[in-house]
């Protein structure tokens, strides 16, 4: 039986993980604003953030915060580097053609980490105290359950200052809207595509530090289910949307922990739990919690 302990602690688990899936599914609702791409390789940099964080601590020995800030730095870069070179010449080609250059761009990140680390996986190292427990009464929960949704909260405020009240935010907004209409208004869609796949990436490397963690071990492929769970809560908000992606990983993170706590029989199918729900909300509301219907130009 569920003892009420058990229920808070799987509320706060809940609450983290939903929170490291939104600010994952922000990188892709931004990207698909902005280009109507869905970036396949978006889990991949995830990915590629907790090894760059791996190295500066455990081999190089940089302090956290220090390593922190460059993972940032160079996964952003990262993320901009990939545009570049898989994206900005396709921007005029037919969706499926860069759909594909997203899904190979994917599949090179794998098995060019699979070469460079290794298979094996690796400790993610110690970040602070942040894996340490508190305990309150009976109930004990680890510092990071709470620092998660605090530093998730804090950087969406922060991103959507950035696109509501900024001359960049203005920019993106038009871009997504029509970016050659953009392009013809003197608009330089190509460097707010760059901003766009920085910040993007940027999130991702800030969700590959914190989910790092909370699940201390790394290795290649770890960006594919959370990757597909996040695009999911994207979907699931109103891919395109901030709002509707933090929705959607806050909806996603809960259910499949409460699904846990409630129908412990069922925890097999923690991970099926996502595209059921998905099929559900794409029956019954295909456009996402928030999302806008959008009109096909002729």
């Amino acid at each position: 039986m569920l003892t009420f302990p058990t229920f808070m602690q799987h509320l706060a688990n809940g609450i983290s993980v939903g929170s490291l899936y939104a600010m994952i599914a922000i990188g892709y609702t931004m990207v698909y604003g902005i280009l109507r791409l869905i970036n396949f390789a978006h889990g991949d940099i995830f990915m590629m953030a907790a090894y760059f964080t791996y190295f500066g601590i455990a081999v190089f020995n940089i302090p956290w915060p220090i390593t922190a800030l460059l993972v940032l730095i160079v996964t952003a870069l990262l993320g901009v580097g990939i545009e570049k070179v898989a994206y900005t010449s396709l921007r005029d080609a037919p969706k499926t053609s860069i759909l594909i250059s997203a899904i190979g761009v994917s599949y090179l990140m794998e098995n060019l980490a699979t070469y460079l680390f290794s298979g094996k996986p690796k400790a993610f190292p110690e970040i602070g105290n942040f894996a340490d427990t508190a305990t309150v009464g009976t109930v004990s929960i680890q510092y990071v359950s709470f620092i998660i949704p605090i530093v998730v909260i804090l950087l969406v405020l922060a991103l959507l200052f950035i696109v509501n009240k900024t001359k960049l935010g203005m920019a993106m907004r038009a871009v997504s809207k029509d970016y050659e209409i953009a392009r013809v208004m003197g608009i330089k869609i190509n460097r707010v595509i760059s901003y766009t796949f920085a910040i993007g990436s940027a999130l991702a490397a800030v969700g590959a530090l914190l989910w790092g963690v909370k699940y201390p071990q790394i290795q290649p492929m770890m960006g594919v289910m959370p990757g597909l769970k996040c695009f999911i809560a994207a979907v699931i908000g109103g891919i395109g949307n901030i709002k509707g992606a933090m929705l959607g990983g806050f909806v996603l993170g809960l259910g499949e922990i409460m699904l846990i706590a409630f129908l412990p029989s069922l925890t097999g199918y923690r991970d099926a739990f996502a595209f059921i729900f998905l099929i559900i909300i794409l029956l019954v509301k295909p456009n996402g919690l928030l999302g806008e219907k959008l009109t096909e130009k002729v």
